[in-house]
């Protein structure tokens, strides 16, 4: 075989490979036809649409749950049916995540992500509110709750980020590695589900059809690329300062068995907030609420009557 012809050999099959693992957007249509319940869920908060499911009495207390990161708003489907029987209930897609439009302005920090809760929070008539936030959902609560305490009656934080990581110092943007980038045009089903399983103290219970929601949001237009983006644009600030100024009530909920962000964080916060209580459970990992939601609905529950 002729050096040329192994080369152009070896081209066939580079792209053959990449035709093979090239893993395209699904279709918006596709997608509203499976997880949107209906057009109104779709808000749009001047030309930008964040997908809002809004349940419950309206004069009941509210509260507003924030998702993590690259998760959506049905991770809190197994809470959200018993919380809204006394609660009014509004959960979001966080911009450029599930069926929320990729934000406009490319802007994905913590900052941008505030003002919209709070223009949302003036377009439904919510003056004040219980926020309940997973992961990032849980750092974007807290430092929201810190920078409009009038707006915020309670607090609960699910495994929250906020403290420096490997990755995440203070003060800088995080370190992106730049092969991430490839999951724009790349992204198997087999190799995106460990990611989602790391969540979970006993992958066995991440269900087909949870594990298809992820994968089929994760593939909405512009979600990757906000995705990245949003890793791109964090640059944490040290929490230490800031949470003794949050005065309201706090619930940690924590899994011991979280893979991502280890319980002994827990103790942090629970160092630094003044009114805080903090709640364990021995075989849950990072999502407590979607791995096991009547378990780690209980200590909620009591918390709200209190």
């Amino acid at each position: 075989m002729t050096l040329k012809l192994a080369s152009a050999i070896s081209l066939i099959l580079l792209v053959g490979l990449a035709f093979w693992l090239w893993t395209p957007d699904r279709s918006r249509a596709e997608l509203e036809s499976r997880y949107l319940n209906s057009p109104s869920d779709l808000v749009d908060l001047g030309g930008f649409r964040l997908h809002v499911r809004d349940t419950g009495p309206k004069n009941a207390p509210t509260l507003i749950l924030l998702h993590g990161f690259g998760s959506s708003l049905q991770t809190w489907d197994g809470w959200a049916g018993p919380l809204e029987r006394d609660y009014r209930v509004v959960r979001l897609d966080l911009p450029g995540a599930g069926l929320s439009d990729p934000d406009p302005t490319g802007d994905y920090t913590d900052a941008r992500t505030h003002a919209l809760i709070l223009k949302l929070m003036d377009r439904l008539g919510i003056q004040k509110a219980v926020l309940i936030g997973n992961s990032l959902g849980g750092r974007l609560a807290w430092t929201f709750a810190a920078k409009h305490p009038d707006r915020v009656t309670k607090l609960v934080l699910i495994s929250p980020a906020g403290f420096a990581s490997p990755g995440f110092a203070y003060g800088q943007k995080a370190e992106v590695p730049a092969f991430l980038s490839v999951m724009t045009f790349v992204l198997p089903k087999a190799l995106y589900r460990p990611n989602i399983q790391a969540a979970y103290a006993d992958p066995t219970r991440l269900t087909k059809a949870v594990f298809d929601r992820y994968y089929d949001l994760t593939l909405a237009p512009g979600s990757r690329e906000a995705m990245l983006a949003r890793m791109q644009q964090t640059v944490l600030v040290d929490p230490r300062p800031i949470l003794p100024t949050i005065t309201q009530p706090v619930l940690l909920l924590w899994g011991q068995k979280d893979a991502l962000i280890p319980v002994a964080n827990a103790q942090d916060y629970r160092k630094a907030l003044p009114n805080a209580s903090l709640i364990t459970f021995d075989n849950l990992g990072h999502v407590p609420h979607e791995e096991d939601a009547a378990e780690s609905l209980l200590p909620l529950l009591a918390f709200l009557a209190g």
